[in-house]
């Protein structure tokens, strides 16, 4: 059976606010001759960032995918693919922030980042371990879903006031 792992709403969400955020007042502030291009400009943007933060999982009982926008390729953004039978192990790395991310890495050698930005990820992660028998038990989020809330809050109140401003 496929099972399909879009990128999380919330994950989704904060970037197309924050986008919204900063970009709206554009159009309105910008000169009389480049008012048609801002406006293009800003919807063409929007496009790019509901395409770029469209990327989803795939699994079955034979291997897991990785699957990109035709946006995120062009954007260097690569699909992937990996028969459950060829992951090794799942290696883990800091980042500099303080967080972790993970790594699927296979018998030759190859490394392919673990999504971590998931809905139902402990379906996801679930499913890794029924097929590799690899322990999940150490993996979360990259990073908390409390930030991208209060991103996405923070951005709303900023179009809000954008709004206001406008209109008064």
């Amino acid at each position: 059976m496929i099972e399909k792992f879009k990128t999380l709403f919330f994950v989704k969400s904060s970037l197309i606010f924050l986008y919204l955020a900063l970009t709206i007042p554009i159009p309105f502030i910008s000169i009389d001759k480049l008012k048609i291009p801002s406006i293009i400009a800003f919807v063409f943007g929007l496009y790019l960032i509901i395409n770029i933060t469209s990327d989803y999982v795939e699994t079955c009982n034979k291997k897991i995918s990785y699957k990109s926008s035709f946006i995120s390729k062009l954007l260097g953004k690569k699909t992937w693919e990996i028969s459950w039978k060829d992951i090794k192990l799942i290696k883990c790395l800091p980042t500099s922030q303080g967080s972790k991310v993970y790594y699927f890495n296979t018998f030759q050698g190859d490394n392919f980042l673990l999504p971590q930005r998931l809905e139902n990820f402990e379906k996801f992660l679930l499913i890794v371990y029924k097929n590799t028998g690899i322990s999940v038990d150490e993996i979360s989020f990259i990073a908390p879903l409390w930030t991208y809330k209060v991103l996405t809050l923070i951005s709303s109140i900023m179009i809000i006031g954008e709004i206001y401003a406008f209109l008064n």
